[in-house]
C-alpha cells in the first residue's frame, strides 16, 4: 500500500527525485513585474505594485479593502488588534492550526482558549463553540462576553480553513454575533476557497490571508488583511506603516505602530502571481481528483471538501488507521524520496500554551493521530 502510493505520486509528477510537499511556481511575468520594480528605484514598502496587489487581492475575495502586509503572521496580529484585543482579553481559536494562529494572539499579550474541531472540515467546531459559550460565558451590561471561569473578556474568536477547506464559517459568525465577539478569520491557507459560494476571509469583521513560499500563490512572504470597514482598513494601513503622521519631511508617531508593510519587490511577485491564480487553483483540483479516486480503494482516507465548500486544494491531506500506521506511512514515504508531513501538534500540547483553557478535544485529538499531508505542487 505505501509502495503503490509512492509510485502512484512519482508518476503523477513524472520523476524519481525526491518531490517536496508544495513547491512554489513561476509562469509568467514574475521577473519582468520586478525588474520594473527595481527600475523604479521604488523597492520598499511604497510602489504602484503594492497599490495593485490589494486592489487585485480585494477584487478577487470580494472584500471592499486589502491592506499588504510583510506576512499572514503579523497580518493576523493587527487583524487581533484591529477588533480590540489587548492584554486583558482572550481569545478562541483552534487547538489543530499552524502555530502563527496561537502565536499572533500572545503577540497581544493574550489568552487563547482552545476548542475542538469537526472531523469533516478540520476547522472550529460552531456545535462545540456553542456549547463552551452556554457553559462558561455570559454577557455582561456592556455587552462584553465574560469567561465566567476567569472573568476576562473574549474579544475575538479565530476560526481557520485548514488545509483550504473552509470551516462552517456562517455558523461560528452567527454565534459569535450573539455573544459579540469579533471574528478573525484566519484564511492564511484558502486563498481560492469558498463556502457557499462566498469567498474565506470575507465572514468576519477581519479576514487575513498568507503568501509564504509554500502557499497557492507567493511573494515569498507576505500577507493580507482585508475587511469591508474602511476605518478598520484605515488604521490597518496606518499601523502596519509604523503608525506614521504624514508630512512632507517631519517624522510623527502618533502611537505605537509596526513595521509591517508588504515591499513593492514582494508585491511585484505578487501581481505575477495572482494572474496565474485561476489556472492553479484549477490544477489543484485536478490532482485532488486524482487523488481522491486512487486511494478510494486503499485503507487509507483522502481528505476532501466538506459540504457546501469549494476547496483550493492546497495541502492534499490523507486519514491513516491510527498513530501507528501514521508513523509507518510517514518513515516509509520519506525514506523513498516522497516528502510528506504529519498534522501539526496541537496548541495545547506546546509548552507555552500548556497552561491553555481547553474545550473537550477528542475531534482534534483523533486527527493528529492520523492525518498526514502528501505532495501538492501544482501539476502542469
Amino acid at each position: 500500500m505505501y509502495k503503490s502510493t509512492v509510485e502512484f505520486i512519482q508518476n503523477i509528477y513524472n520523476t524519481k527525485e525526491f518531490l517536496p510537499l508544495h513547491e512554489p511556481k513561476f509562469l509568467g511575468n514574475e521577473k519582468k513585474y520586478v525588474n520594473e520594480a527595481i527600475d523604479s528605484t521604488f523597492v520598499s514598502s511604497v510602489g504602484k505594485y503594492v497599490t495593485q496587489f490589494e486592489e487585485m487581492l480585494a477584487e478577487f475575495v470580494g472584500a471592499k479593502y486589502a491592506v499588504a502586509t510583510s506576512n499572514g503572521t503579523s497580518a493576523l496580529h493587527i487583524g487581533l488588534k484591529l477588533v480590540g484585543v489587548d492584554e486583558e482579553c482572550e481569545v478562541i481559536t483552534q487547538p489543530l492550526t499552524f502555530i502563527a494562529t496561537a502565536n499572533a494572539i500572545a503577540y497581544c499579550n493574550a489568552t487563547p482558549i482552545f476548542i475542538d474541531v469537526d472531523r469533516d472540515t478540520l476547522g472550529l467546531s460552531a456545535s462545540k463553540l456553542e456549547e463552551f459559550l452556554e457553559e462558561f460565558t455570559f454577557v455582561n451590561e456592556d455587552n462584553e462576553c465574560i469567561n465566567r471561569s476567569t472573568n476576562r473578556v473574549i474579544k475575538a474568536c479565530v476560526p481557520m480553513h485548514t488545509f483550504g477547506h473552509a470551516c462552517k464559517i456562517d455558523e461560528i459568525v452567527a454565534i459569535c454575533d450573539k455573544y459579540n465577539i469579533a471574528v478573525v478569520e484566519d484564511s492564511a491557507e484558502s486563498l481560492g476557497s469558498y463556502y457557499k459560494n462566498q469567498h474565506t476571509g470575507t465572514f468576519g469583521k477581519v479576514g487575513v490571508f498568507s503568501f509564504n513560499g509554500n502557499k497557492i500563490i507567493t511573494t515569498g512572504g507576505g500577507g493580507m488583511i482585508v475587511t469591508d470597514d474602511e476605518a478598520l482598513a484605515k488604521r490597518a494601513k496606518h499601523i502596519t506603516t509604523t503608525a506614521k503622521v504624514p508630512h512632507p519631511y517631519e517624522y510623527i508617531h502618533d502611537e505605537v505602530g509596526y513595521n509591517y508593510r508588504l515591499t513593492n519587490l514582494a508585491a511585484a511577485i505578487g501581481v505575477a502571481q495572482m494572474e496565474s491564480l485561476e489556472l492553479f487553483i484549477e490544477k489543484q483540483r485536478e490532482l485532488a481528483h486524482k487523488y481522491q479516486a486512487f486511494f478510494k480503494d486503499l485503507e487509507i482516507e483522502f481528505i476532501t471538501e466538506p459540504k457546501e465548500v469549494k476547496s483550493n486544494y492546497w495541502l492534499n491531506a490523507v486519514i491513516l488507521k491510527d498513530r501507528e500506521q501514521r508513523d509507518e506511512f510517514l518513515k516509509y514515504t520519506n525514506d523513498n524520496g516522497v516528502m510528506t508531513r504529519s498534522i501539526w501538534r496541537l496548541m495545547n500540547k506546546l509548552e507555552m500554551f500548556k497552561d491553555a483553557q481547553c474545550g473537550d478535544l477528542s475531534n482534534a485529538e483523533w486527527l493528529a493521530d492520523r492525518v498526514v499531508n502528501i505532495s501538492s505542487s501544482v501539476v502542469l
